[in-house]
């Protein structure tokens, strides 16, 4: 490993170990609303655009993680909304506040259903708008954020506000502003860290969720990996308990 990429395996090992800590207390209000949601047949609801959609990947239709959930994604609004392929290639389509309703309308939402919305800035269009559409419409929403860079920085939205400011919890992420956690000789900064604490952050959330229900007695919705033998088959058998809620693929 060269001396560079320590620097930044030591500088991410540092946000590793310090942001959980912070966070735990929210991490346990996080999975009481997603347990509460589960209860009353609900899913989870995840959204992030950009490189946060990784995060999103984190909590929805992975091995590990918790069957009852969707990914949310701008592409809904051409796979699942019929619109033309061409708005994907707007650079700013993330600025747009219209986006944002029409990816809910895409979607097969249901009252009982919970929300995490994943962007580290918290501050364009379409987050914002789907935070503000998502309370409105009475779902608990889980923010997943960097405070630090959002609070330090205008909103892209007209009423001025930002995606922490809708949450009903934020989970912080802890990235620092512009994200990036090693300088430049010349200004600037390099190697991002805000995708894997938010990584960490929602798989704490699901590991939490996993134990609330398992000290209650109840069976969690976990998947097992499509890529061993029984997989598939416990897979199929509670993705049959959400048919026409849950959406794999694309």
């Amino acid at each position: 490993m060269s001396i560079c990429g320590k620097r930044y395996a030591e500088a991410v090992a540092a946000y590793v170990s310090r942001v959980p800590s912070e966070q735990t207390k929210a991490i346990a209000q996080a999975a009481d609303l997603v347990v509460t949601s589960l209860r009353r047949g609900g899913i989870v609801n995840a959204f992030g655009s950009g490189h946060s959609e990784a995060v999103a990947m984190e909590i929805a239709g992975r091995a590990g993680g918790l069957v009852p959930t969707n990914r949310l994604a701008m592409r809904d609004i051409v796979l699942h909304g019929g619109e033309p392929l061409s708005v994907l290639s707007d650079p700013l389509l993330e600025r747009d506040l219209g986006v944002a309703e029409r990816i809910l309308n895409a979607a097969p939402v249901q009252p009982e259903d919970a929300f995490v919305i994943i962007s580290s800035s918290g501050v364009n269009g379409v987050v914002v708008e789907l935070a503000d559409i998502v309370k409105r419409r009475g779902h608990p929403l889980i923010a997943l954020t960097s405070l630090a860079h959002s609070t330090a920085v205008p909103s892209r939205h007209p009423s001025g506000r930002k995606l922490y400011e809708f949450a009903d919890v934020v989970l912080d992420n802890g990235a620092p502003l512009g994200d990036s956690v090693l300088e430049l000789p010349g200004g600037g900064s390099f190697g991002a860290v805000s995708t894997i604490t938010s990584a960490l952050l929602a798989q704490m959330m699901v590991a939490e969720v996993v134990a609330q229900m398992l000290s209650a007695d109840e069976a969690p919705p976990v998947y097992l990996s499509a890529n061993i033998p029984e997989g598939d088959a416990h897979n199929n058998e509670l993705e049959a308990r959400y048919a026409g809620r849950l959406r794999r693929g694309a």
